[in-house]
């Protein structure tokens, strides 16, 4: 095997073409993120909703407990 004179760069060892990135994907924007993106917004939608759900259900419970005459 023939050695290239960069010890860490051996010729003919693996290396490959790289795959041509778009701008976006160059700037960690590219559409696995947008993906990643998706799911977080729909958790996120998922919180929100069982919060309100939570918070509901307390201010009825409250309502309740106040409907009693005060003098």
């Amino acid at each position: 095997m023939t050695v290239s004179k960069n010890i860490n760069n051996p010729v003919g060892m693996g290396g490959g073409q790289r795959k041509k990135l778009s701008r976006a994907e160059r700037q960690n924007n590219g559409p696995h993120r947008n993906l990643d993106r998706q799911g977080a917004a729909e958790q996120k939608a998922e919180l929100v909703r069982k919060m309100r759900e939570k918070t509901g259900a307390a201010e009825a419970a409250e309502q309740a407990g106040d409907d009693t005459p005060q003098s």
